[in-house]
């Protein structure tokens, strides 16, 4: 008898935060027909990219950054605003997990502030934390990894606490994931209005084009004009470029995937609190389980059946939301654990 072997089940990616859904279609035909061009230097500082999002969100293109993912533009205004031993940069922790590894290459002194009970970001006590040496203090709204958000007049109180010459980078990396949420700030409304903000965004969560590594700030011309000289030459692919052009354009079929992500995010959340976890509200494409004790086990067992999920020693789980198909099985072996 010929020999056979046990086709292994797919692994389901819910560690970080990706989307499940493969690039919209308009999308992939951009980038098969532009695949050809990939012997040619992009150009050099991505000008033309800039000035499609500059079109796009209705700002002068000196406004505009482009990085390599969010993370990267986050780091050139990093690089920018650290110019002395002892310059500080403020923001929450637990976070993303990127912050303290930028806030060191920039050589900056970090001053995390833990969030609070519930998962949120304590303002009052970031603003307490600022000193005469804070020159950069990041919010994440969304927040990474507990998807918790800052309300409008919160944020408004905190920039109004700040002293002049500190730049607040508003992380808004899941900002499409919370249309539902009543009170999110929108960091361009904060641009506009002329407070010392540099809205961040990226393509690589609703966009799902994570492996392409294209993030944009928008800020005041002034702030454009520091940050900009850290930008990396020829850093910004054109395939990048023609992946963002047809993204923006296909806008209907985004709409739609956010709000199946949305909708699934809702149900695991009902069916993890019915089954006696506790699950914060998100508005990101990801819950958080605020479960120290047992985060392990829960992050054991859906390894177990083929899930990759976050853990947190000690603190939680960040879970993905994916597929209905991958959610169930998570769901399953939630309820597993549950039952004892």
């Amino acid at each position: 008898m010929p020999h056979t072997t046990d086709i292994p089940a797919p692994l389901h990616r819910l560690a970080l935060n990706e989307t499940p859904y493969p690039p919209l279609p308009e999308v992939r035909k951009a980038l098969a027909d532009s695949v050809t061009e990939i012997n040619r230097y992009p150009q050099f500082y991505a000008d033309g990219l800039m000035e499609i999002v500059a079109a796009w969100r209705g700002v002068p293109v000196e406004s505009v950054i482009i990085g390599s993912g969010s993370v990267g533009v986050a780091l050139q205004t990093l690089q920018a605003y650290i110019k002395e031993p002892g310059d500080q940069v403020l923001y929450a922790w637990r976070a993303f997990d990127a912050y303290p590894i930028i806030a060191d290459m920039a050589g900056a002194e970090r001053v995390e502030v833990p969030l609070t009970a519930d998962g949120e970001q304590d303002l009052a006590k970031m603003a307490a934390a600022v000193t005469d040496r804070t020159r950069v203090v990041i919010l994440c709204n969304p927040h990474n990894p507990t998807g918790t958000t800052i309300g409008r007049a919160a944020l408004d109180d905190f920039l109004a606490s700040l002293p002049g010459g500190v730049l607040v980078i508003l992380d808004e990396a899941y900002t499409e994931f919370a249309a539902d949420a009543v009170d999110l700030p929108q960091g361009l409304d904060l641009v506009r209005a002329g407070h010392p903000v540099l809205s961040l965004r990226t393509f690589s969560k609703a966009y799902g084009l994570a492996g392409l590594r294209i993030g944009y700030g928008i800020a005041s011309p002034e702030v454009v004009k520091r940050v900009r000289p850290t930008s990396v030459p020829y850093s910004i692919s054109e395939l990048a470029r023609v992946a963002i052009a047809a993204s923006i354009g296909a806008e209907a079929d985004l709409v739609r995937r956010i709000a199946t992500i949305s909708a699934e995010r809702a149900r695991v959340q009902a069916e993890l609190r019915s089954q006696g976890w506790r699950v914060l509200e998100s508005r990101a494409n990801f819950v958080w389980l605020d479960e120290p004790v047992r985060a392990e086990a829960f992050h054991t067992s859906c390894a177990d059946r083929g899930a990759q999920v976050r853990l947190y020693p000690g603190e939680g789980i960040r879970l993905t939301i994916g597929t209905a198909e991958a959610n169930d099985l998570v769901l399953a072996a939630a309820r597993e654990l549950a039952a004892g």
